[in-house]
This record gives structure tokens, C-alpha cells and sequence, in this order.
């Protein structure tokens, strides 16, 4: 592994250990060029996915990218980071389990609706203002009506794709 910061390529692992949901494995490494130290994860990967964006452009999925908008949504929000992971880990699961190798961006972001339904509303309305491009006040307000109803899940939704 090499080291983020003089990029050396010889660095030790000096400790492993599971995360907390058992996802991944975190290894705290050392750089004996410059002494930095720095952690890793690996996890478990099935497929190589590919997102469809709605512009037709295909891009490699990215999981600290899905993490990164998620935390975005979650900012300042009392929620743990255990289960922030916990529910990108599970949208991962879901969209390697799905047998496809390329997934239209769409469904990444019902899923993540989906999980943030249930974590956070907060963070549900302000994931939803950018996946659902609101314009102006009123499309707030019309989602909010909405979100009194039921939440549709991304089974409700296969048959629309």
C-alpha cells in the first residue's frame, strides 16, 4: 500500500481489526520512509457495478462517493456513524445483489432515500431537494404533503424501469 504521504510503497500493516457491523476490515498502517500513519479498509467487493447516469454517461460506482452525499444529507444530524454505515453498506448489498452490472443512477437514489426514511427526515427532505432538483419553496411543499403518505420503496418501483 502506498503511503499517502510521501508515497512510499513500503508500508507495514501494525494492526487489524473488523469494523463494528463486520463489513470490512480496518488496518492501521505505518511508513517507515517518513513515519506517517494511516488507516485502510478492505471490504468485501462482488461485482464491479457501473452507473447509468441520467445523461447516458457510464460511470464506475464509487462507495465513498454514495457515503460522502450521504453524510452530506446527515450533516449535523444526531444520528451514530456506526448506523450511517450500516445503511450504505446495506444500499451496496443491495445494488451488488441485484445482478446487474450497470444500474441506472436512479435506483441508487431510491435506496437512499429509502435508508434515509428511515434514519433521519432532516436528512431524508435535504437528500431529497438535490435527488428531486427543487427549484422553489413550493416543490418543499409538495414534497412534504407527500411525505405524510406512504414511502414507496424501490420494490414498489421495479416496474417503472
Amino acid at each position: 500500500m502506498r503511503c499517502p504521504y510521501c508515497g512510499n510503497e513500503d508500508t507495514q500493516v501494525k494492526d487489524s481489526r473488523p469494523t463494528e457491523d463486520n463489513t470490512a476490515i480496518r488496518r492501521r498502517r505505518f511508513c517507515s520512509a517518513c513515519g506517517g500513519r494511516f488507516t485502510t479498509f478492505e471490504r468485501v467487493q462482488l461485482r464491479e457495478l457501473t452507473i447509468i447516469k441520467t445523461s447516458g454517461r457510464r460511470v464506475p460506482f464509487d462507495r465513498d462517493k454514495l457515503m460522502r452525499s450521504v453524510q452530506v444529507a446527515m450533516r449535523k444530524r444526531p444520528v451514530e456513524q456506526e448506523r450511517i454505515e450500516r445503511m450504505v453498506s446495506g444500499i451496496v448489498r443491495r445494488l451488488e445483489s441485484m445482478g446487474e452490472t450497470e444500474i441506472p443512477s436512479q435506483v441508487v437514489g431510491r435506496l437512499v432515500m429509502e435508508g434515509l426514511h428511515s434514519l433521519d427526515a432532516v436528512a431524508y427532505v435535504r437528500f431529497a431537494s438535490v435527488y428531486r432538483n427543487f427549484r422553489e419553496a413550493k416543490d418543499f411543499e409538495e414534497f412534504l404533503e407527500e411525505l405524510s403518505g406512504p414511502v414507496k420503496t424501490i420494490d414498489d418501483e421495479d416496474e417503472d424501469l
